[in-house]
């Protein structure tokens, strides 16, 4: 009888440490899973990052749609510790603050012909503006890498 007394709470035992253990390779296996695709995720971010900034170099985008993509990916990167890429790339932030406001799709189509081309003209007046300086931070996003963006 005390045998079985001894018994009975170390099989319980050893049965709660199995089961602790099996969730934390669970756990342990989730969190490498996570970490993975948010490495993914990165990378596909920072190839997009490349694609845009060649595109915008070949001006086959023009500036203005390349500066809203680029802020949207920049700033969508899930990494801690993120480096401030509005000091990093202020023309390119410059030209997207002073455009973000302006009416895309249905809005846009929503407005008089007269307006349309009062924004367009504002438009491509800021890209010519800031075009050379522009190109400058692009040639750099060309290559993005965060590991080297990160060190500068």
């Amino acid at each position: 009888m005390n045998m079985l007394l001894l018994l009975v709470p170390l099989i319980i035992i050893a049965t709660l440490a199995f089961y602790a253990g099996s969730l934390l390779f669970k756990l342990k296996l989730q969190q490498q899973i996570r970490e993975q695709k948010t490495q993914q995720r990165i990378e596909n971010i920072c190839q997009s990052i490349q694609t845009i900034a060649k595109a915008m170099e070949q001006q086959q985008c023009n500036l203005s749609e390349g500066s809203i993509r680029l802020y949207h990916l920049l700033e969508a990167l899930p990494i801690k510790d993120k480096p401030n890429f509005g000091q990093q790339f202020p023309i390119l932030y410059s030209l997207y603050d002073q455009i973000k406001m302006l009416p895309t799709h249905e809005a846009r189509k929503a407005q008089s012909k007269i307006e349309i081309r009062r924004q367009d003209t504002h438009r491509e007046e800021l890209e010519a503006k800031l075009e050379t300086q522009i190109l400058i931070e692009i040639s750099i996003l060309k290559t993005f890498n965060l590991l080297a963006i990160s060190k500068s």
